[in-house]
């Protein structure tokens, strides 16, 4: 471990770093409070986290949550919104918000939307009616919901698309995020102490892109930058060996949110090249689905061994699900569809995820790093479904 020193009027500052990776710990500054890196953020798309509230999200240790601009401008509306001041007022949550900016749902409502140079116009994915974003309105939405980090309106495609559709998200991806810029330079209500401003990196799994992408880009990342455009269908190993060498790619000194990517291993394996912030709707997903991440694998609740087991999912978790719960009571309520085993799973899935975190933090700081990361991976490897 080097320990690393930085000016401190810096929004993100670098604390230390791994010896033999390029894993690294540090704090982004915000006005709401401080995220420590490497951090996850649980996804509240509509402004809740699934099933649990703020109170909970605080306990289980999250710095910063994530929601969809998207979304919430549909559902509840800005309106709604704008009456009680903004998002943080609303669902009750006091520590910084990520919004992201619409470009996500460029990608994933491809049968509800039209593309072009100036925006994407959208149809309504639940009452039909079109819609106009712009990466000016993208902006405009996440500045009036109170954003702590606005995330820059980019064009993600899929994995499997063709080179010259990639070189077009490429090309539409700058001159959006300039027009992003220009916007909020422009705008009153935007103050770079207070609200982070993240550029996005497109390309998919084309290295040379991804380097023309970051060069366009990079000019307007102060505190940080985002790789978008993973885990949108390409292999496995094409997505792994892309976030490889984006760590030679991006400044040391920016902090780095891999989008949208998210098993524990997956997390790991990124940290040690410099990934800093991540997210994945995994963690209240699979809970859903009765699966609880563990140190030791998965555990799929509903599997038959589990309805005389009187051990709790984790010995060694501290959430309120593995101190009160044997995984027998848990399999019951599932079996039910008792909708209190969805908020025991989610709540033990968000604390293991913000534990993983803390620990891939110590073990930095304390320069253990490494050999912790093999340790870790071999056992996440196994599966006790």
């Amino acid at each position: 471990m080097r320990t690393v020193s930085k000016p401190p009027d810096l929004n993100f500052s670098v604390f230390s770093e791994d010896s033999r990776s390029s894993g690294r710990t540090g704090l982004l500054k915000t006005s709401r409070g401080g995220i420590e890196t490497p951090a996850f953020m649980p996804i509240g798309t509509y402004g809740a986290v699934k099933t649990l509230s703020p109170k909970e999200l605080q306990e289980s240790g999250a710095d910063v949550i994530l929601g969809n601009t998207y979304h919430l401008y549909l559902r509840p509306g800005m309106e709604i919104i704008r009456a009680v001041s903004g998002l943080h007022k609303f669902m009750a949550w006091r520590k910084p918000i990520l919004t992201d900016s619409g470009g996500f749902q460029v990608f994933s409502l491809a049968k509800l939307r039209n593309v072009s140079n100036e925006g994407v116009t959208f149809k309504s994915a639940f009452d039909g009616s079109e819609h106009f974003l712009t990466p000016e309105r993208s902006m405009e939405i996440q500045l009036e919901l109170g954003s702590d980090i606005i995330m820059a309106f980019d064009e993600c495609v899929s994995g499997s698309a063709d080179t010259e559709t990639i070189r077009k998200a490429v090309d539409r991806t700058a001159a959006w995020t300039q027009r992003c810029h220009h916007f909020l330079t422009e705008n009153d209500s935007f103050s770079p102490s207070d609200t982070h401003f993240f550029p996005i990196v497109q390309g998919g799994t084309n290295e040379t892109l991804r380097r023309e992408s970051a060069d366009t880009v990079l000019p307007f990342a102060k505190s940080g930058i985002a790789i978008g455009g993973l885990a949108v269908g390409e292999e496995k190993e094409a997505m792994v060996e892309t976030v490889n060498w984006m760590d030679t790619i991006l400044p040391r000194e920016k902090l780095r949110y891999l989008m949208g990517v998210g098993k524990p291993e997956d997390i790991i394996r990124a940290v040690s090249h410099g990934i800093d912030l991540f997210d994945c709707v995994l963690p209240t997903r699979n809970a859903r689905n009765g699966q609880f991440f563990t140190w030791e694998g998965k555990l799929n609740i509903l599997n038959n061994r589990f309805s005389h087991d009187t051990k709790s999912i984790s010995a060694s978790c501290r959430c309120y699900c593995c101190n009160n719960f044997t995984r027998s009571y848990l399999r019951h309520l599932f079996k039910l569809k008792e909708v209190l085993g969805l908020r025991l799973a989610s709540l033990h899935n968000i604390t293991f995820y913000l534990e993983l975190m803390r620990s891939i933090r110590e073990e930095i700081t304390e320069g253990d790093f490494d050999s912790w990361s093999k340790k870790t991976l071999s056992a996440l490897s196994s599966s006790n479904d």
